[in-house]
């Protein structure tokens, strides 16, 4: 399995949109920051806008994709000589359109959704992307040609309307997500996604990790296996991935591990072994470093979530 496919799988990941906003000229709209284990991300349709998290302005042209893992606060703005904060909404059967209060002819059409993920896998992984992510135009005629096609399907769904047309646009907004963590570095970001490599013998060590997460990886192994000197592999990797091999290695392990918790009945000791580490004690000490609770704590957790939603679900 791919790099991307192996740790969406892991990370567990689910989308949902929100609302679409076809908003007129100067106006701002305010964005809630999302509880947690949620991600923010909006696909500009058409027109031009700009998004303001913090002290971060980005320009968006028609098919950028914006993503803030860490879920904050934000701001909309199109552009005018004043930006009234009032917007207005109109509910819908799959989701709510958002307007300028003051009316006006739309000048962008932008979907506003959120990303859902697991609280072990899912955290470390969106924990590493950088905050926020914009891929536009630029990155590669590859990602060009996908962001466009995906855009248009989005656009069209929305006009159609109709049944299904929730699950569908869930679907696209999970697609677009792949494309974006196997995108390089765009033309209007200098960030890097570890997901992303472009040297081939970085890709190749990035995945024999992944598919062997406990194996004995050592610097001198994995330099070895990509070919190169051990200081060329690591000044290519912290370059291709933007971390340490340490830290890569970590976070790996520690997604594997939530996982084995999750979906097994192994002891810790067991997940332990199985993802590198000799030592319990050692590997408690990085598991909550890394996820926030111990282990045993994790899973504790975890099972109560699940019972929770099963009855729920019966109710």
């Amino acid at each position: 399995m791919d790099s991307v496919s192996h740790l969406l799988r892991m990370a567990k990941v689910t989308a949902s949109l929100d609302q679409r906003c076809l908003l007129g000229a100067a106006t701002r709209m305010e964005v809630a920051e999302r509880q947690a284990l949620e991600a923010q991300f909006h696909v500009l349709l058409e027109g031009e806008c700009r998004l303001q998290v913090a002290h971060t302005v980005l320009d968006m042209k028609p098919g950028d994709f914006v993503m803030i893992p860490g879920g904050a606060a934000h701001r909309i703005i199109t552009p005018g000589t004043y930006s009234a904060a009032a917007t207005t909404e109109a509910e819908g059967e799959s989701f709510i359109t958002a307007y300028s209060a003051n009316g006006g002819t739309p000048v962008i059409d932008l979907f506003c959704g959120h990303y859902a993920f697991d609280p072990g896998a899912g955290a470390v992984l969106f924990r590493s992307l950088p905050d926020p992510v914009h891929v536009s135009f630029g990155a590669s005629a590859e990602t060009d040609t996908m962001l466009r096609t995906l855009s248009e399907l989005m656009r069209g769904e929305a006009r159609r309307g109709g049944a299904g047309m929730s699950v569908i646009l869930s679907a696209l907004s999970t697609v677009l997500l792949a494309m974006v963590l196997r995108s390089t570095r765009g033309s209007t970001t200098d960030v890097t996604l570890w997901t992303a490599t472009t040297d081939p013998r970085v890709t190749e060590t990035v995945q024999a990790v992944l598919a062997d997460p406990g194996g004995d990886w050592s610097i001198p192994r994995l330099a070895q296996r990509a070919a190169m000197s051990r200081a060329t592999f690591l000044r290519h990797f912290t370059r291709e991935t933007g971390m340490t091999v340490g830290a890569f290695l970590v976070r790996t392990r520690m997604m594997t591990a939530a996982e084995l918790l999750s979906s097994t009945d192994d002891t810790v000791a067991t997940v332990a072994g199985l993802v590198g580490y000799g030592s319990e004690s050692a590997f408690s000490r990085v598991f909550r470093s890394e996820i926030g609770v111990s282990p045993a704590r994790f899973r504790r957790e975890r099972h109560q979530r699940e019972n929770r939603l099963r009855r729920i679900r019966t109710e």
